[in-house]
């Protein structure tokens, strides 16, 4: 049988997800790399291939918004920071969406949209009208929110007869992270309590919408009817004072976080979702140590644990590429993790 073409597909945005994603594009044979948006002016005319240490690819990036609309593709790769980050709120995410859902382009998105539903039905339609008009799909993922505390869960509530509680664990070291906004902007590590306060006040918002979309995900899938997502945060400050990737952590300034987001029913939490993020978890012993950890309680008991993750980030990437087929193949319209396959890894199989 003749090999299927290429996919066209457009990158949007090269950060520190996004580059992990651009060099699968490039390296994949199943890829045709068709377009890359830039959001840093340093960027812009640069050869794709240059972003990440390969060769000239002929695609030249570009901060062009509407000459990304214009392009022909199959697909767009939407990776950038929220749109919190930037001073906007979440409908200029939707807003940016439904413009490339609009324009014929089936978009896998990394910043949320796992559970689209629980923006309420104003936000679902308008996703839904942009998918007619263009007659293309959104779908979103991620590691955690978008597999960790939604595909593990519901693989492993295959096995139970009763279920009383899902728990999620994600403990995440920070300290090779290279980029500040991340660490700093968004994370507010290395800020006095004071200046964190108020610079994790959009980060915050973010959050709690992201982690919820995939607490009412599950909660859905299983046929169960949350009455409310709470959440709530904490910090840590530091006693001492080290170096990491993003920067200086001086001490009194913070050098880690706890979230938990715990959907509720008649006043029982149902599935709870815990966050630690650390700035080096070598001098940050409050919370538990990096990896993930899944426990379902009921008939029967059982936890997974994942203990170590060398590359999160290309976990988060390689997640959004390997929807890619699946969803091009997908009638038009918001589809979610229950709607297509598993994605499986699609790279090259190295075998010693």
């Amino acid at each position: 049988m003749p090999s299927s073409p290429p996919l066209r597909v457009i990158q949007w945005a090269t950060g520190a997800v996004g580059r992990y994603s651009l060099r699968a594009l490039i390296t994949r044979s199943d890829f045709d790399l068709v377009g890359v948006l830039v959001y840093d002016p340093d960027k812009v005319g640069k050869d794709a291939g240059s972003l990440v240490g390969l060769p000239e690819t002929g695609v030249v990036c570009t901060d062009d918004v509407e000459a990304i609309l214009a392009m022909e593709a199959d697909c767009v790769l939407h990776m950038p920071l929220p749109a919190s980050y930037f001073g906007g709120d979440h409908p200029s995410d939707v807003e940016t969406i439904c413009a490339l859902l609009g324009s014929g382009k089936n978009v896998v998105t990394t910043t949320g949209f796992v559970y689209p539903q629980c923006y309420g039905p104003g936000v679902v339609e308008r996703l839904e009208s942009a998918c007619r008009a263009g007659g293309a799909s959104l779908h979103g993922t991620g590691i955690n929110p978008g597999f960790m505390s939604d595909i593990l869960p519901l693989a492993l509530t295959g096995l139970s007869s009763r279920i009383d509680h899902v728990y999620v664990r994600e403990s995440s070291d920070f300290r090779g992270h290279p980029s500040r906004q991340i660490v700093v902007d968004l994370f507010g590590f290395t800020l006095s309590a004071k200046d964190y306060a108020g610079a994790v006040r959009p980060f915050r918002a973010f959050q709690r919408s992201l982690f919820a979309e995939s607490v009412q995900f599950v909660a859905g899938a299983l046929d169960v009817t949350l009455d409310q997502v709470e959440e709530s945060d904490e910090f840590e400050l530091a006693s001492e004072e080290f170096e990491i990737a993003a920067g200086v952590v001086g001490v009194d300034t913070v050098c880690a976080s706890r979230w938990t987001f715990t959907g509720l029913v008649r006043g029982r939490p149902f599935m709870t979702v815990e966050c630690v993020y650390k700035a080096d978890a070598t001098k940050v012993r409050r919370w538990p140590d990096p990896g993930f950890t899944i426990h379902i309680e009921g008939v029967p008991q059982m936890t997974l644990t994942v203990d170590e993750m060398s590359h999160g980030l290309a976990g988060a990437a390689n997640h959004a590429v390997n929807s890619v087929a699946a969803l091009c193949a997908a009638p038009p319209g918001v589809r979610t993790l229950l709607d297509l396959p598993l994605a499986t890894g699609r790279g090259t199989v190295r075998l010693a």
